[in-house]
């Protein structure tokens, strides 16, 4: 077991009720739900390990890829969605080369579309690690990613 995850464990019971917990503070650790964790969270709560995989994947909130460096959130909302959300997230695709949903293979992006970010006066919006990038068009998001023409 590696040393970091076996320092998150002690800070446990081991009780099934702390599966949620222990799946959070891993994701913090790590950004991300990796695989090889499963089976010593299992263990460690006296699960089954396809228990430990079905409550990881029940809730959203829980990653099995790591994010990039750049974690970039689309906003669906509906002011951003009728300002363009769509197309500026066709803009993001092509200019970090990755599809919503992935991380790039160098760790430098991740990107997904969320639901609001809250930024509605600004739209359209997307959100890089925590910082809002406002009332964006195709330039400005060329520009943003290094790839003004």
């Amino acid at each position: 077991m590696e040393e970091s995850l076996q320092t998150i464990l002690s800070a446990y019971e081991g009780k099934q009720e702390e599966i949620i917990p222990i799946l959070q503070k891993v994701q913090e650790t790590y950004s991300y739900i990796p695989e090889y964790s499963m089976s010593d969270i299992a263990r460690f709560t006296g699960v089954s390990e396809s228990q430990v995989y079905g409550v990881a994947t029940f809730y959203a909130q829980f990653r099995f890829t790591p994010r990039g460096k750049k974690h970039c959130m689309v906003c669906r909302g509906t002011a951003c969605h009728v300002n363009g959300a769509s197309r500026i997230l066709e803009e993001i695709e092509e200019a970090i080369g990755i599809k919503e949903g992935e991380t790039s293979a160098d760790l430098e992006y991740s990107l997904e579309t969320v639901a609001c970010i809250g930024a509605c006066s600004l739209a359209p919006a997307v959100m890089v690690n925590n910082t809002v990038e406002a009332k964006l068009d195709p330039k400005k998001v060329r520009k943003l990613f290094g790839r003004e023409i």
